[in-house]
């Protein structure tokens, strides 16, 4: 049986002859996707617009003479050599003018022309800069409305200006509700088209008038009459338009004789903005100028085709070679295009090299067929800037963005084009992988019935439905042996698939493609997203664009072994918030034990970054100062809570709603509360360092701070159980793993294993929402995140970074108030003994100066409280704050 395998087996084609096929077997669709089909067929709809618009502009002038003609050979105009039309495009010219104005709708035919220029415009540019939908509604509709009312004005003319359609349809209404009721139809709906294709804006015309209060209006010094005399000479010119300036700059009073009054600049910038919160009903009722109008247009998620499986019969013929035997067949993906970034509208499809289905027949004429799943990536926007977050509109009473009204936000031209942006698979790799794992099966006698297959850009995923009566548990433990068959690192299985009824079997790609961070960010998915604080990790084994709410997580854990991504994770994560927050909607406390991670992002420190007051440096490094800017973040999420109470919300969303409505008063403490993400590089560094000091704050903070909207990210090379804590674990729900050296490592992290059978280089698995995905991470080069920084950090900023709480230590408390008057009396001879030794140790007192235990600790915390001696280092000894006897003698005597 063995020796007859191997006969049926496939040989692999000879790669010059796989470049042959693939260079002469070129499918229609591919020549209708590709980018120049659409750049040539976009020229030639210009110029059947221009063509249209000649033929129909000299068919105007010359139609008394081609009428007739066109009208007496018709079609055979073309075979008849002796006839002569004096239209400039010709014969075809004439023929084409007259059926489509004199047989057609008139001079209506003319949007024809318009409909073409729309159309080729698109197509050459590769890009929606019209919308087609749109402009072919306003045609169909234009042209019988057009040609109708053409035709009711057109009553002693010769020409037909309505065609046969306007004359066919005005006279039948003529003929029903006559020529007055036809007329009034005709206005009534050319007045409806206008406003449903322009929507212009009726007002009534009325005189603007604002009144101020009365004390500004008695105070007649700070004003400037307008006499009327000067009013009606000044109607005599043509001035510029008048400015209508807010309320809260110029204010406009009416005195009792009717004449308008302005109060100069001088008494505009007396305005307090705190008292627009304190403004009445009455004072609206007086003002008389009305607020500008819009309209609030918000896009929809775009929807992700549904997958239908297809079930493929032993019958059906093969798509991509000649078969050795009957069953094998391949479902083959659509290619991703080119250059994302430069073509909206075209689906970004799979390429798969080298079209030759492979089969194998068994013992058993099991026919088995592969099916390659159709994945539906998210459509790239061509030089299309990622939405910002849902800003209010212009009737909004105060916006937290005017202070920084002039931001600019980052470019996607500031992103790099990582690989060819294609996934380039071998289809004769597929099929190998897939006898590979059949014929492994079915040597443990386990029969299968279907195997479709799902290529990723890391990964592809095989899908197989096992006979009935197979456990699953007999296939997942066979995870070594496949691995062994396909002689492959990284095999997973997941057993079974959640919501699919299927087992998963991922084996990595041979050729693996990058996932770049520019075609996340101009995705439709991204620009188009509501969320709160949106993050593009990567993308799915499906291909499809994996980007979720920070704010809804609420706090992420990540961890992986030395070189497997996590840095790179953590600058997708930050990239992403840039490229959708504005300086004041978002701030980060940022945490670096190593010192090198994340001081690139140092130079938005007047934007973006938040840290203690008094401190020189926004990057956190120094252990000591992280305890105090965790302490300092509670005290920041207690001060927010006691806002929330008093505000009656129960979430940050909520409550800055209400203040940017001006239903919160800032004179009582209330203010705009942005977001704060916490990013912590090296964890397990703090932990083996501070302990319990970073433990209790983390804790607190991850399960208080979500609803006041602080967000932790932390991030560890170490993922250990002494390091990630049940008390810290407990509330991270989210969890991305990258590569790990243990499947136990792989349990703490995620609860589960298989991080540990990853490949490296940014494939990851992330628990979300109860679900384990694999993914492949998002790759952002330190350049790129270089230029971001810089664009962002040469713009004008706050004065200084966003200041949080001030934070002091019980122990500085205690030496703040250490009183000299209850100090003991060896206090001074303690001190002298321990400058003199250079040694801040307790069993120094207790055994030069014959003291017992306890007293010679107490000397020693006054020493500490006094400044004389630092902190306890445990075993080590204290260290000692003056050098010389002449320093501690003068600040003896200072203190009495």
């Amino acid at each position: 049986m063995a020796n007859s395998l191997k006969k049926k087996l496939p040989q692999p084609p000879n790669p010059e002859v796989l470049t042959q096929d693939k260079e002469v077997d070129v499918s229609v669709v591919e020549v209708v996707k590709d980018e120049r089909t659409g750049k040539i067929a976009g020229a030639m709809c210009l110029l059947i617009a221009v063509f249209l618009f000649v033929a129909f502009t000299s068919y105007l002038f010359t139609w008394q003479e081609d009428q007739d003609k066109v009208h007496q050979f018709g079609i055979k105009i073309f075979s008849t050599n002796d006839v002569r039309v004096h239209n400039l495009l010709g014969v075809l010219g004439a023929y084409v003018a007259h059926t489509f104005i004199y047989k057609g709708f008139g001079v209506a035919a003319y949007l024809f022309c318009t409909f073409f220029f729309v159309l080729g415009i698109n197509l050459l540019f590769g890009k929606k800069i019209f919308n087609l939908i749109r402009n072919l509604r306003y045609v169909m509709v234009g042209l019988v409305l057009l040609s109708m009312t053409m035709a009711f004005v057109n009553i002693t003319s010769e020409f037909s200006w309505g065609g046969a359609v306007g004359e066919l349809l005005n006279n039948w209404f003529v003929k029903w509700i006559g020529i007055v009721g036809t007329g009034a139809l005709l206005a009534v709906t050319v007045f409806a088209y206008i406003i449903w294709r322009f929507n212009p804006t009726f007002k009534w015309p009325e005189r603007k008038k604002i009144i101020a209060d009365k004390n500004d209006f008695n105070d007649t010094n700070d004003v400037i009459e307008a006499k009327d005399d000067e009013v009606l000479e000044a109607e005599d010119y043509d001035e510029p338009e008048e400015q209508i300036l807010p309320i809260s700059q110029n204010k406009l009073k009416e005195g009792a004789t009717g004449k308008v009054v302005i109060a100069p600049k001088e008494e505009a910038l007396k305005h307090d903005p705190l008292n627009e919160f304190g403004v009445t009903e009455k004072d609206f009722e007086e003002d008389s100028i009305e607020a500008p109008t819009g309209k609030l247009f918000i896009a929809d998620e775009p929807k992700k085709a549904k997958q239908k499986p297809i079930d493929v019969m032993a019958d059906l013929p093969l798509e991509i070679a000649p078969a050795v035997h009957e069953g094998i067949s391949v479902i083959m993906p659509k290619s991703m295009p080119e250059n994302v970034l430069e073509k909206e509208d075209t689906e970004e499809e799979l390429v798969v090299e080298g079209r030759k289905p492979l089969k194998i027949e068994f013992d058993d004429k099991i026919d088995m067929e592969l099916e390659l799943q159709e994945q539906f990536e998210d459509e790239a926007t061509s030089n299309q800037q990622p939405a910002t977050s849902n800003h209010y509109g212009i009737d909004t009473n105060y916006d937290p963005t005017l202070e920084l009204k002039d931001y600019k936000y980052p470019s996607i031209d500031l992103l790099e084009t990582h690989g060819s942006e294609k996934i380039i698979h071998d289809a004769n790799e597929l099929e190998v992988n897939k006898n590979q794992i059949i014929a492994t099966l079915k040597n443990y006698d386990i029969a299968i019935q279907r195997i479709a297959a799902t290529v990723g850009p890391t990964v592809t995923l095989y899908e197989i439905v096992p006979a009935p009566g197979v456990r699953i548990s007999r296939i997942k433990n066979l995870e070594d042996d496949i691995a062994l068959s396909l002689a492959a690192l990284g095999i997973r299985i997941i057993a079974p698939i959640p919501g699919k009824g299927t087992i998963g079997i991922e084996v990595p790609n041979v050729r693996k493609s990058v996932v770049s961070m520019k075609t996340l960010l101009a995705s439709e998915k991204f620009i188009n997203s509501t969320f709160s604080l949106p993050i593009a990790i990567g993308k799915k084994i499906d291909n499809e664009n994996f980007i979720v709410d920070l704010a809804t997580m609420p706090h992420l854990l990540m961890a992986g072994a030395t070189g497997q991504g996590k840095s790179v994770g953590l600058n997708a994560i930050l990239v992403s918030l840039l490229y959708k927050k504005h300086p004041s909607q978002l701030k980060f406390v940022l945490v670096d034990p190593k010192k090198v991670e994340l001081s690139i992002y140092k130079i938005i420190e007047k934007h973006f970054l938040a840290k203690l007051p008094g401190e020189e440096e926004s990057i956190i490094t120094d252990t000591k100062k992280v305890v105090h800017t965790l302490n300092a973040l509670c005290i920041e999420m207690d001060n927010r809570y006691d806002l929330l109470k008093e505000a009656g919300c129960r979430n940050i969303k909520e409550y800055n709603e209400k203040f940017l409505n001006r239903k919160l008063n800032p004179q009582k403490g209330h203010q705009y509360l942005p977001f704060i993400v916490l990013v912590v590089d090296e964890f397990a560094d703090l932990i083996m360092t501070a302990g319990k000091e970073v433990e209790m704050p983390i804790a607190r903070l991850a399960q208080l701070a979500r609803a006041i909207g602080i967000h932790l990210i932390i991030a560890t090379q170490r993922p250990s159980v002494n390091i990630i804590t049940g008390t810290i674990k407990a509330n991270f729900p989210a969890r991305i793993a990258f590569k790990v050296s243990s499947k136990i490592d792989s349990r703490t992290i995620l609860d589960a294993g298989g991080a540990e059978q990853l490949i490296g280089k940014g494939d990851m698995l992330i628990s979300y929402n109860g679900d384990i995905t694999r993914l492949q991470c998002a790759f952002v080069d330190t350049p790129e995140v270089d230029k971001i920084t810089d664009f962002i950090g040469n713009q004008r900023g706050y004065p200084e970074a966003f200041l949080l709480p001030e934070y002091v230590d019980e122990k500085e408390e205690s030496s703040k108030a250490f009183d000299s008057a209850d100090r003991d009396p060896l206090f001074n001879d303690a001190a002298k003994l321990i400058v003199q030794n250079q040694i801040g140790s307790t069993s120094l007192i207790q055994r030069r100066m014959k003291l017992g235990y306890n007293r010679a600790g107490r000397l020693m915390d006054q020493l500490e409280a006094a400044g004389i001696v630092g902190a306890n280092a445990g075993s080590k000894a204290r260290e000692v704050l003056f050098k010389s006897d002449m320093e501690l003698q003068e600040y003896l005597d200072s203190m009495g």
